[in-house]
């Protein structure tokens, strides 16, 4: 059985491929998605959205490039298939079906 800081971790990484399922683009920087992180519950600091976004990347579900030194997350279809429930990853909250 998980524990609390797991099933908030595994949130937290759904709601990023969220937001980035939104944007027209399917890109956002860290500081967007820390305040779109937090809107939804999630008050994280950056070091934890870097953290998160690395880990993500490792997983195949977005690409982070940098811009002026700021972190750019980019969707993959693999990612949007796990936001959208297609996939599951460990370490990656399932999303609920929607009514």
């Amino acid at each position: 059985m998980a524990n609390f800081s797991e099933f908030v971790t595994t949130d937290r990484r759904l709601s990023i491929l969220l937001v980035l399922m939104e944007d027209p683009g399917y890109s956002v920087n860290e500081y967007v998605l820390q305040a779109c992180l937090e809107a939804v519950g999630h008050r994280v600091t950056l070091d934890r959205v870097k953290t998160d976004l690395d880990w993500l990347a490792e997983q195949g579900l977005l690409i982070v490039s940098s811009v002026s030194g700021v972190k750019v997350a980019k969707l993959t279809g693999r990612g949007a298939d796990v936001a959208s429930g297609k996939v599951v990853v460990p370490g990656v909250k399932r999303p609920r079906p929607r009514d």
